[in-house]
């Protein structure tokens, strides 16, 4: 199947790496390309394969989940990563966020929590809990300074577009509220995106709310 999602799996115990595999395997979106048992071999097999998502331990040898985010940064090799941590950590979740996750799961959560995540972040959307999403965006708008004039470049539609992703909204939850498609959504959000200067959602909601003052 052409339209499956490539991932690669990070994490140092190989019965929860194979567990992993199998889980994502069932589903017949889902293709996993990679396994990784340390931090030095994600990055390496990311480079490699250039898969959409990266399903990524904090907890590993040879480099751990913020250094492997950092490394990819620094690598120019941007990929959509679902952390998934034992962690109840609200500055861990932050500074994986700010390194570049875009997602984040509980090992205590149900599967479907992780597959409802990966679909989400392949697709360039944000995979957080309310909670979490919240706590990430009021960190990140703190220390981040306004930048009126980006948003200014943009349109009445699509500012008040940036506005419900700053909000957590999803494109077909915008789609249906304005009663436009989906289509319509994503080709507003790349124009945006143009204008803003923005890489992704998260960095045009920090930049939506550093505007209005204050996170959704």
């Amino acid at each position: 199947m052409q339209d499956r999602i490539p991932i690669v799996i990070a994490d140092d115990h190989a019965v929860l790496r194979e567990s992993l595999t199998a889980l994502l395997q069932s589903q017949p979106d889902f293709k996993v390309v990679g396994t990784a048992a340390n931090g030095e071999e994600a990055v390496r097999l990311v480079q490699q394969y250039a898969p959409r998502v990266l399903v990524l331990d904090l907890a590993m040898p040879g480099g751990d989940g913020f250094e492997v985010l950092r490394s990819l940064e620094r690598a120019g090799s941007r990929v959509a990563s679902v952390v998934l941590t034992g962690s109840d950590s609200q500055n861990d979740y932050v500074q994986v966020v700010r390194l570049g996750a875009r997602g984040l799961v509980l090992k205590a959560d149900q599967p479907q929590k992780l597959f409802s995540a990966i679909r989400a972040v392949a697709e360039g959307e944000l995979a957080f809990s309310d909670e979490i999403a919240h706590s990430v965006l009021d960190a990140m708008v703190s220390s981040h300074p306004a930048v009126p004039s980006s948003m200014g470049r943009l349109s009445g539609r699509e500012r008040q577009i940036s506005y419900m992703v700053a909000r957590g909204m999803r494109n077909r939850d915008i789609a249906n509220d304005l009663s436009i498609s989906e289509n319509t959504v994503k080709r507003h959000l790349q124009s945006i995106f143009s204008k803003t200067g923005s890489r992704d959602r998260l960095e045009l909601a920090v930049l939506a709310l550093s505007e209005t003052g204050k996170a959704a």
